[in-house]
């Protein structure tokens, strides 16, 4: 790729990797384009679904936008789906530890984000908030129904994957919307007591959920 692929009006003139790095991803909404297919491709209207605010007008100039920095590629599946999905290319599925980076540093912040987090993003928040030393003997095959989304959670030998998709077999099955996962990783919630929330199912290996939320520790807020 050279900057012949860029709009040289929108440069930042700046010889600085990280400056090109946001010549290439910093424009509205594009980060959020990439952690939306950081997980496997997606249809045009999935994406959009899952990016509240987003209309499909700028959707398609990010994607446009993305392709031509091959970040993006647009691709058709094979039959019998046969539609055309986004996907990241190997380059730009490189970007995925500097989603983590930034999702530790920003977690710390004094201002808390208000909004819903995608399917994409709470999976994506367990490799980012994952601590190997704090899951020592600690062995878990999830299976998720996340806001009705087939997901999975392997924990192993002090490594986590987090993905899309069933899993099968598990030794722990949950179902829960993304807001009540995430309060039951992150907030400390008690989990009999979860468990009695709406909404919220889980079967086969119940002693598994005290052990997971200690594996995926919250950094504490910075204090100026």
């Amino acid at each position: 790729m050279t900057t012949r692929a860029l709009d040289k009006k929108r440069l930042y003139n700046d010889g600085c990797a990280a400056a090109h790095a946001m010549d290439l991803v910093g424009e509205r909404w594009a980060l959020l384009v990439i952690r939306e297919l950081m997980l496997g491709p997606k249809r045009f209207n999935d994406i959009r679904r899952n990016l509240h605010g987003l209309s499909a007008n700028i959707l398609t100039q990010r994607l446009e936008e993305l392709e031509r920095h091959e970040i993006v590629v647009r691709r058709t599946l094979p039959p019998p789906a046969s539609v055309q999905v986004y996907d990241l290319t190997p380059w730009g599925r490189e970007l995925e530890p500097v989603f983590q980076a930034l999702g530790r540093w920003a977690v710390r912040s004094p201002f808390k984000p208000d909004g819903p987090m995608s399917v994409n993003s709470t999976l994506m928040s367990f490799a980012t908030m994952f601590d190997p030393s704090k899951a020592k003997g600690l062995s878990a095959r999830v299976s998720m129904e996340i806001d009705g989304e087939p997901c999975h959670l392997i924990v192993k030998d002090q490594a986590v994957t987090a993905e899309r998709g069933e899993l099968t077999p598990a030794d722990l099955c949950i179902r829960a919307s993304a807001g009540d996962l995430l309060s039951f990783f992150y907030d400390g919630a008690d989990p009999a007591e979860w468990l009695e929330w709406p909404g919220v199912s889980a079967s086969g290996n119940l002693d598994l959920l005290a052990r997971l939320p200690p594996a995926f520790p919250v950094p504490a807020p910075f204090c100026g």
